[in-house]
């Protein structure tokens, strides 16, 4: 199953026998930071010809520290998040958390991303799945790639076969993932779209400071491998400052080594299809 569907409202001619691209930062941070970084990323998808989805959470529900930043709002957000797919013509994606999130998201993306920790959550996938909207399943860190048929079961229990995985690692460890490369064959069963997320899996979590670390140095090669072993969307958070970023910032990819990044996957990609 693939996704041309959803990027039928992007105008331009798309290879969409290229990978898809999920982008964006962490969380709105303010009123013109996700637009700045959208425009930035459809420029630089149009001229690489990659079918691009925005993304950007309204709130980061999952922090180690109360002191962490967590939003300027949801309704605010979500109105931010909605300007930018309206004004560039783009799908966009932010995350939920709870099943009464669902339907108040739905009015404002076009994909739900159920978190890694939440992927088990029976009442949050049906209500996802309720909205019609695309669903992307963010795999637990804890659970093993054939595990992931039960999430997915859930979403289309409901009527909605709009389904797509997220890999992004696996616990080793108290603060360190690994990523399991077999898992795209695995997950493959599912017949849905399979997503690797280049940097949450190099994400160093449960540190002693509250803040999570990460080998920001490692997103190219986590990215490379995933193309190589066949997934069909790389999903990556983005930054024009990322060591000043309110999420998430030893693991996003400063946005300016983004295009660079896309041009090797792009020979990746061309070389193994």
């Amino acid at each position: 199953m693939d996704i041309k569907n959803l990027f039928q409202q992007i105008p331009g001619h798309y290879n969409t026998d290229n990978f898809f691209l999920i982008a964006g930062p962490c969380v709105v941070e303010n009123d013109t930071m996700p637009m700045e970084i959208a425009l930035t990323l459809k420029a630089i998808t149009d001229k690489l010809n990659i079918p691009f989805i925005f993304k950007a959470s309204y709130r980061k529900a999952n922090r180690s520290s109360i002191h962490s930043f967590t939003g300027i709002g949801d309704e605010k957000a979500l109105k931010i998040i909605a300007e930018v797919g309206r004004t560039l013509n783009i799908p966009t994606i932010t995350d939920i958390h709870t099943a009464e999130e669902a339907g108040l998201a739905a009015q404002y993306v076009d994909i739900l991303q159920i978190p890694a920790f939440l992927c088990r959550q029976t009442d949050l996938l049906l209500a996802a799945a309720k909205t019609g909207k695309w669903v992307n399943i963010k795999k637990g860190q804890f659970l093993s790639a054939e595990a992931m048929r039960f999430p997915v079961e859930k979403v289309r229990s409901a009527g909605n076969d709009r389904v797509m995985i997220t890999e992004r690692g696996t616990m080793f460890g108290y603060q360190d993932l690994v990523v399991d490369f077999r898992s795209v064959q695995t997950m493959s069963n599912n017949n849905c779209p399979l997503v690797i997320d280049v940097t949450h899996s190099v994400q160093q979590p449960n540190q002693a400071s509250g803040v999570c670390g990460g080998h920001r140095d490692m997103i190219a090669l986590i990215a490379k491998a995933g193309i190589a072993a066949g997934f069909d969307g790389i999903f990556m958070e983005t930054h024009p400052d990322v060591e000043h970023a309110l999420s998430d910032a030893s693991n996003m990819l400063p946005l300016q080594e983004v295009e660079n990044l896309l041009t090797q996957l792009i020979k990746i990609r061309q070389a193994v299809i």
